[in-house]
């Protein structure tokens, strides 16, 4: 899973608010009032951030009553946001990360296989951020994160941010054959997800296989006919291996130039005022004047990205000037 999920809750509270009222409606089928009192006041703790509080109170709450799994997560996320980065090494701060584990865990053993669908929320949202404090900023356990993700995707074979997270987990590990095939298999679930395209056009082109990252782009691009920015990113990746791969002989790069300035074309067709467009086909026709012998044709071609380019400044200002209208 992606690194920031652990502490990124500390800016999330607000966002949780439903989750924990929803919580507190199950808590109220608690026999023991001290295990309500308890959650309810570590509630009010965990919103305002007071992790430390919450986390005692927490603690009180499952005392008083072991099968309130909500409180599990809350405690295992408390502990969590307890934990420092800075401090890591240090027995103490690292027992934090221990903390959190157990009671996600907890958490999702009573909750992610819950017919009750507010329960199973709590549950998966257990299991992701279990998923993450394995990750390489904290405990740095790939093989226990991905059993981890494993039983995600086996409970919900749609949601590709799963995938995308074990993939992540395999290339951090060096894995790639594995991390490939992830990315194939979410493509195989859902295989009109721009998302997916553009995570194995990322993937490949983190492993240098530059023909492998355009098929990408170009399959996804062609799923997405009526997108201009499908196009506009192809003719960007042409742009930037262009620019930078100096193994590329003169042909090579000349074919790139071509081929990215077909791609921001086809974006410029769909949307003729896309700006980020106009720029790149402007950059693109520099690298092209740049290669070229022809004095004349080399004057023309920065002529015309010139052009572009004060037609791009143009159009933000308008644009600029019409929000500013607004507001």
């Amino acid at each position: 899973m992606r690194s920031q999920a652990g502490h990124a809750l500390s800016g999330a509270s607000i966002a949780l608010a439903a989750v924990l009222a929803l919580a507190l409606v199950g808590c109220g089928k608690v026999g023991e009032l001290k295990a309500r009192k308890a959650f309810k006041d570590a509630n009010a703790a965990y919103q305002a951030q007071d992790y430390k509080k919450a986390a005692d109170l927490y603690e009180e709450a499952v005392a008083a009553d072991p099968n309130l799994y909500q409180a599990y997560f809350f405690l295992g996320n408390s502990y969590d946001n307890l934990f420092k980065p800075s401090r890591k090494g240090e027995a103490d701060n690292d027992a934090l990360l221990q903390k959190a584990v157990n009671n996600y865990q907890k958490a999702a053993d009573g909750l992610a296989t819950s017919p009750k669908e507010d329960d199973k929320k709590i549950g998966m949202l257990a299991l992701k951020y279990l998923a993450a404090t394995y990750g390489t900023d904290k405990l740095n356990d790939a093989a226990k994160a991905e059993p981890v993700v494993q039983k995600m995707i086996e409970m919900d074979p749609t949601d590709l941010t799963n995938y995308f997270g074990l993939e992540k987990i395999y290339e951090d590990a060096g894995v790639y054959d594995a991390a490939e095939q992830m990315l194939l298999k979410a493509k195989e679930v859902s295989p009109n997800s721009p998302d997916v395209y553009a995570q194995l056009a990322g993937y490949y082109n983190r492993q240098g296989e530059f023909d492998k990252t355009i098929a990408a782009l170009e399959e996804g691009a062609a799923k997405q006919p009526t997108n201009p920015e499908a196009q506009f990113v192809i003719a960007t990746y042409y742009w930037d291996d262009a620019q930078r791969n100096f193994r590329l002989t003169p042909d090579q790069k000349k074919d790139h130039i071509q081929k990215g300035l077909a791609a921001v074309d086809k974006a410029l067709q769909l949307k003729s005022d896309y700006v980020d467009a106009l720029v790149y086909k402007g950059l693109l026709l520099r690298l092209q004047a740049n290669i070229e012998k022809d004095p004349a044709k080399q004057q023309a071609l920065l002529k015309e990205a010139i052009a572009l380019h004060d037609k791009a400044e143009e159009l933000r200002k308008k644009k600029a000037s019409g929000q500013e209208k607004t507001q």
